[in-house]
């Protein structure tokens, strides 16, 4: 089995922005700790960077502060910087041949949002035929309220978790993936 840690959406917008990242405690550190034991394990990490190229949104406008990564992800090392427009990672990016050029088979997924990029990246490689891991200390969401309903955060990272592992991928948390490391 070869490898690499998508890390996705870690951006200023989730911690200063109009979307905190509320669940699980300790998100941020956990995907901090996943990043690091990546490099000295040497585990390839694709940072994921999101922008919208509608000029009418209100957050991830590209070169703005809530666009840019957060400071401690950006200071750490990575093999890739990746940007998308879109919520999957592998949507209309070089993502799937950079992996495939480096005859790596499983992805593993820490950011945000759980219940969008980090759900709909899980997604994608599962139908590209990779192997998911999926991390559920080390992604985070928030409580949502929209004409659909309300949720609190908890309640949709454990809804996406149980789905994730229902057919897509193994969810599992930092401490034990880097068991397998």
């Amino acid at each position: 089995m070869s490898r690499a840690l998508l890390v996705i959406d870690v951006q200023n917008e989730y911690f200063t922005g109009a979307l905190p990242i509320t669940h699980p405690a300790g998100h941020l550190e956990r995907i901090l700790e996943a990043m690091d034991a990546a490099a000295e394990q040497k585990v390839p990490v694709v940072v994921v960077q999101h922008h919208f190229e509608d000029p009418e949104k209100p957050f991830f406008q590209k070169g703005t502060p809530g666009w840019e990564l957060h400071p401690e992800v950006a200071r750490r090392p990575h093999d890739l910087l990746l940007e998308k427009t879109m919520p999957g990672s592998f949507t209309g990016t070089q993502l799937e041949a950079w992996l495939r050029e480096r005859d790596i088979d499983t992805v593993t997924i820490a950011g945000y949002m759980t219940h969008m990029c980090c759900d709909t990246t899980a997604r994608e490689a599962v139908h590209r035929g990779f192997t998911v891991e999926f991390l559920n200390d080390a992604t985070g969401t928030l409580p949502l309220s929209n004409s659909a309903g309300e949720v609190t955060a908890e309640e949709l990272q454990r809804s996406i978790l149980c789905a994730q592992q229902m057919l897509l991928s193994e969810v599992l948390d930092v401490e034990a993936w880097k068991g397998r490391l």
